[in-house]
This record gives structure tokens, sequence and C-alpha cells, in this order.
């Protein structure tokens, strides 16, 4: 196909502006983790959108970190530079109305010499319309952006127009990846990735931010996948909350997780979870690298 076009956006933002939500849409599966807890995303996650022409290879940065900074947050603001100096385009994504000293700090770092395209998630909650205009005229002069597009990214509003931006700016060249492929990931970190999620929707503010899921043993069996999976915590006093009274928290976790696997697996899945104590694993470095950090 002439004028076919493949390549990489980096989408990038602070915490909870709806990345992950936003990707996840545009591909039409769950792939990164969402949850209105700051700090869910903790990897590059790439996440592959085929048309007829064109191929997006979409990266889902972490949030900016400007709290709970240790060597784990560390290394996730890195990944989030380097990004950026590596893809085609960058989409900045803020929410409408509302931009603080957190996004000032991500726009800061954004590149000069890459396509910016600033998005503006949330659009649908303005309860008066007329309000982003308005927005749109203070903030978009605040960076030499190829193209502003408002989006609601969880009700899939305005998804195609911004592809259509996007597209603008990509190279001709033909697909790296197969039509079919959704994402460069295994299913083991997709499997680990989905239980983190159910622990950060499912306990408290500060527990989730100490938690690290490691898949010790992965299986499969015909259509049947066994998955045993360590939660490390980084205190002993953290157990019992991970697991609850008569292990119900840990069930239900394991339970939500297991279905999300099943979507997006295709086939039925063996899930046996424990919790396990590695005391300051965020702040160790050699930790954090047997954890895939």
């Amino acid at each position: 196909m002439t004028d076919f076009r493949c390549g990489t956006i980096a989408i990038v933002g602070r915490p909870n502006v709806g990345k992950s939500t936003m990707l996840n849409h545009i591909l039409g599966a769950k792939l990164s983790i969402t949850s209105r807890k700051a700090q869910t995303t903790r990897h590059r996650l790439l996440g592959i959108h085929t048309t007829e022409d064109a191929q997006y290879l979409f990266v889902d940065t972490p949030g900016f970190q400007l709290k709970h900074i240790n060597a784990l947050n560390r290394g996730m603001n890195k990944t989030v530079k380097q990004v950026m100096s590596e893809v085609d385009v960058v989409l900045f994504v803020i929410e409408a109305t509302r931009f603080g000293d957190a996004d000032r700090k991500v726009l800061d770092i954004l590149p000069k010499n890459t396509p910016v395209l600033l998005v503006i998630n949330k659009a649908d909650l303005l309860e008066d319309k007329g309000q982003l205009l308005p927005f749109i005229q203070e903030h978009g002069g605040v960076f030499p952006f190829a193209a502003i597009v408002p989006i609601s990214a969880k009700r899939s509003l305005n998804l195609e127009d911004l592809l259509s931006a996007i597209r603008q700016h990509l190279p001709e060249q033909p697909a790296i990846y197969g039509e079919d492929e959704l994402t460069d990931r295994n299913e083991r970190f997709l499997a680990a990735e989905l239980i983190r999620e159910k622990i950060f929707r499912l306990l408290g503010e500060e527990l989730p931010y100490s938690v690290a899921v490691e898949i010790e043993k992965f299986e499969q069996e015909g259509a049947l996948r066994r998955i045993h999976a360590a939660i490390i915590v980084d205190k002993e006093g953290q157990k019992p909350i991970l697991i609850g009274k008569g292990g119900e928290k840990l069930k239900q976790i394991s339970t939500e997780a297991r279905q999300d696997m099943e979507k997006l697996f295709g086939g039925k899945v063996w899930l046996e979870t424990w919790v396990k104590v590695r005391g300051g694993w965020a702040d160790d470095e050699r930790a954090l690298k047997s954890l895939g950090y």
C-alpha cells in the first residue's frame, strides 16, 4: 500500500491523567492497567494499533513522579525521558481545565525536535463546554504543539481525530508488527500487571506503592494456563492487609485478576497467589532488577 505509515508514539503526562485508559480504548483491549491511584503504570509498555493505512506503536510510560521518590521512581522518571528521545511523536496528556505544577514539570522535559501533540483528556466532564476554548487558548501557547486535540478516553470520544493528527507525523514505512499483534510484552508480564492492578483497586492509599508482583511459574497446557504468583510487600505488617480476614482480600484480588487474564488470553486460567516479605525492595537496585524494573 502506498503512503502506509508506521512509527512510535510516547504517551506522557503527570500521574492519573488517563494515559493508560486512552491506550486501552484505542487498542480496544485492556492491555495497560489502570486505577484511580497515581503511579499505577510502572513499566514502559508497547501497544500496537494497526489500521488500513498506518501502524501506531504506542509507548505508555509511567506518570512522571514528584512524590514517593526512591530507586523505583527515579528509574521510572528516567524511562519517561528516555522514551521521549526515541519516538516519532509525543502525546502530552493533561486534564481539561486543570494544569498545575506537576503538568509543568512534564512540560519542562518535552523534546524540542519531536512533534508534540497536546491531548486534553476528560473534556466530557466539563459542565460548561464554553470553558474548553479559553483553556486551549491559555495553555496551547506554552509550547509549540504540533496539534491540540480534546478527547474523552473513557468514552472514546475524538480518538479517531487524535489518530488522524498523529498519523501526519509518522514516517512512511511498512508495518513492523503483524496486524493482529497487540503488544511486545509476553503473557507472564501481563499476568503480573493484572494482579498488581487489582491490588491498586482493592487496597488503601499507601500499601500499593510498597507492593510488587513476581510470577514464579507460568505453564500452559493446551488452552489452560497455570500461574503461580508471589505478591511482594515491604514489611511483615503489610501481609495481613493483603490477605484480609480469612483470606478474603487475597481471594478477591486473585479472582478478579484471573477473570481479566481469561479475557485477555482467551482461555482458562488457574491462578495461585501468596504474599512474601522483601524489605526495602523499592530502594534496592538488585531487587528491582530481579522484579523486571
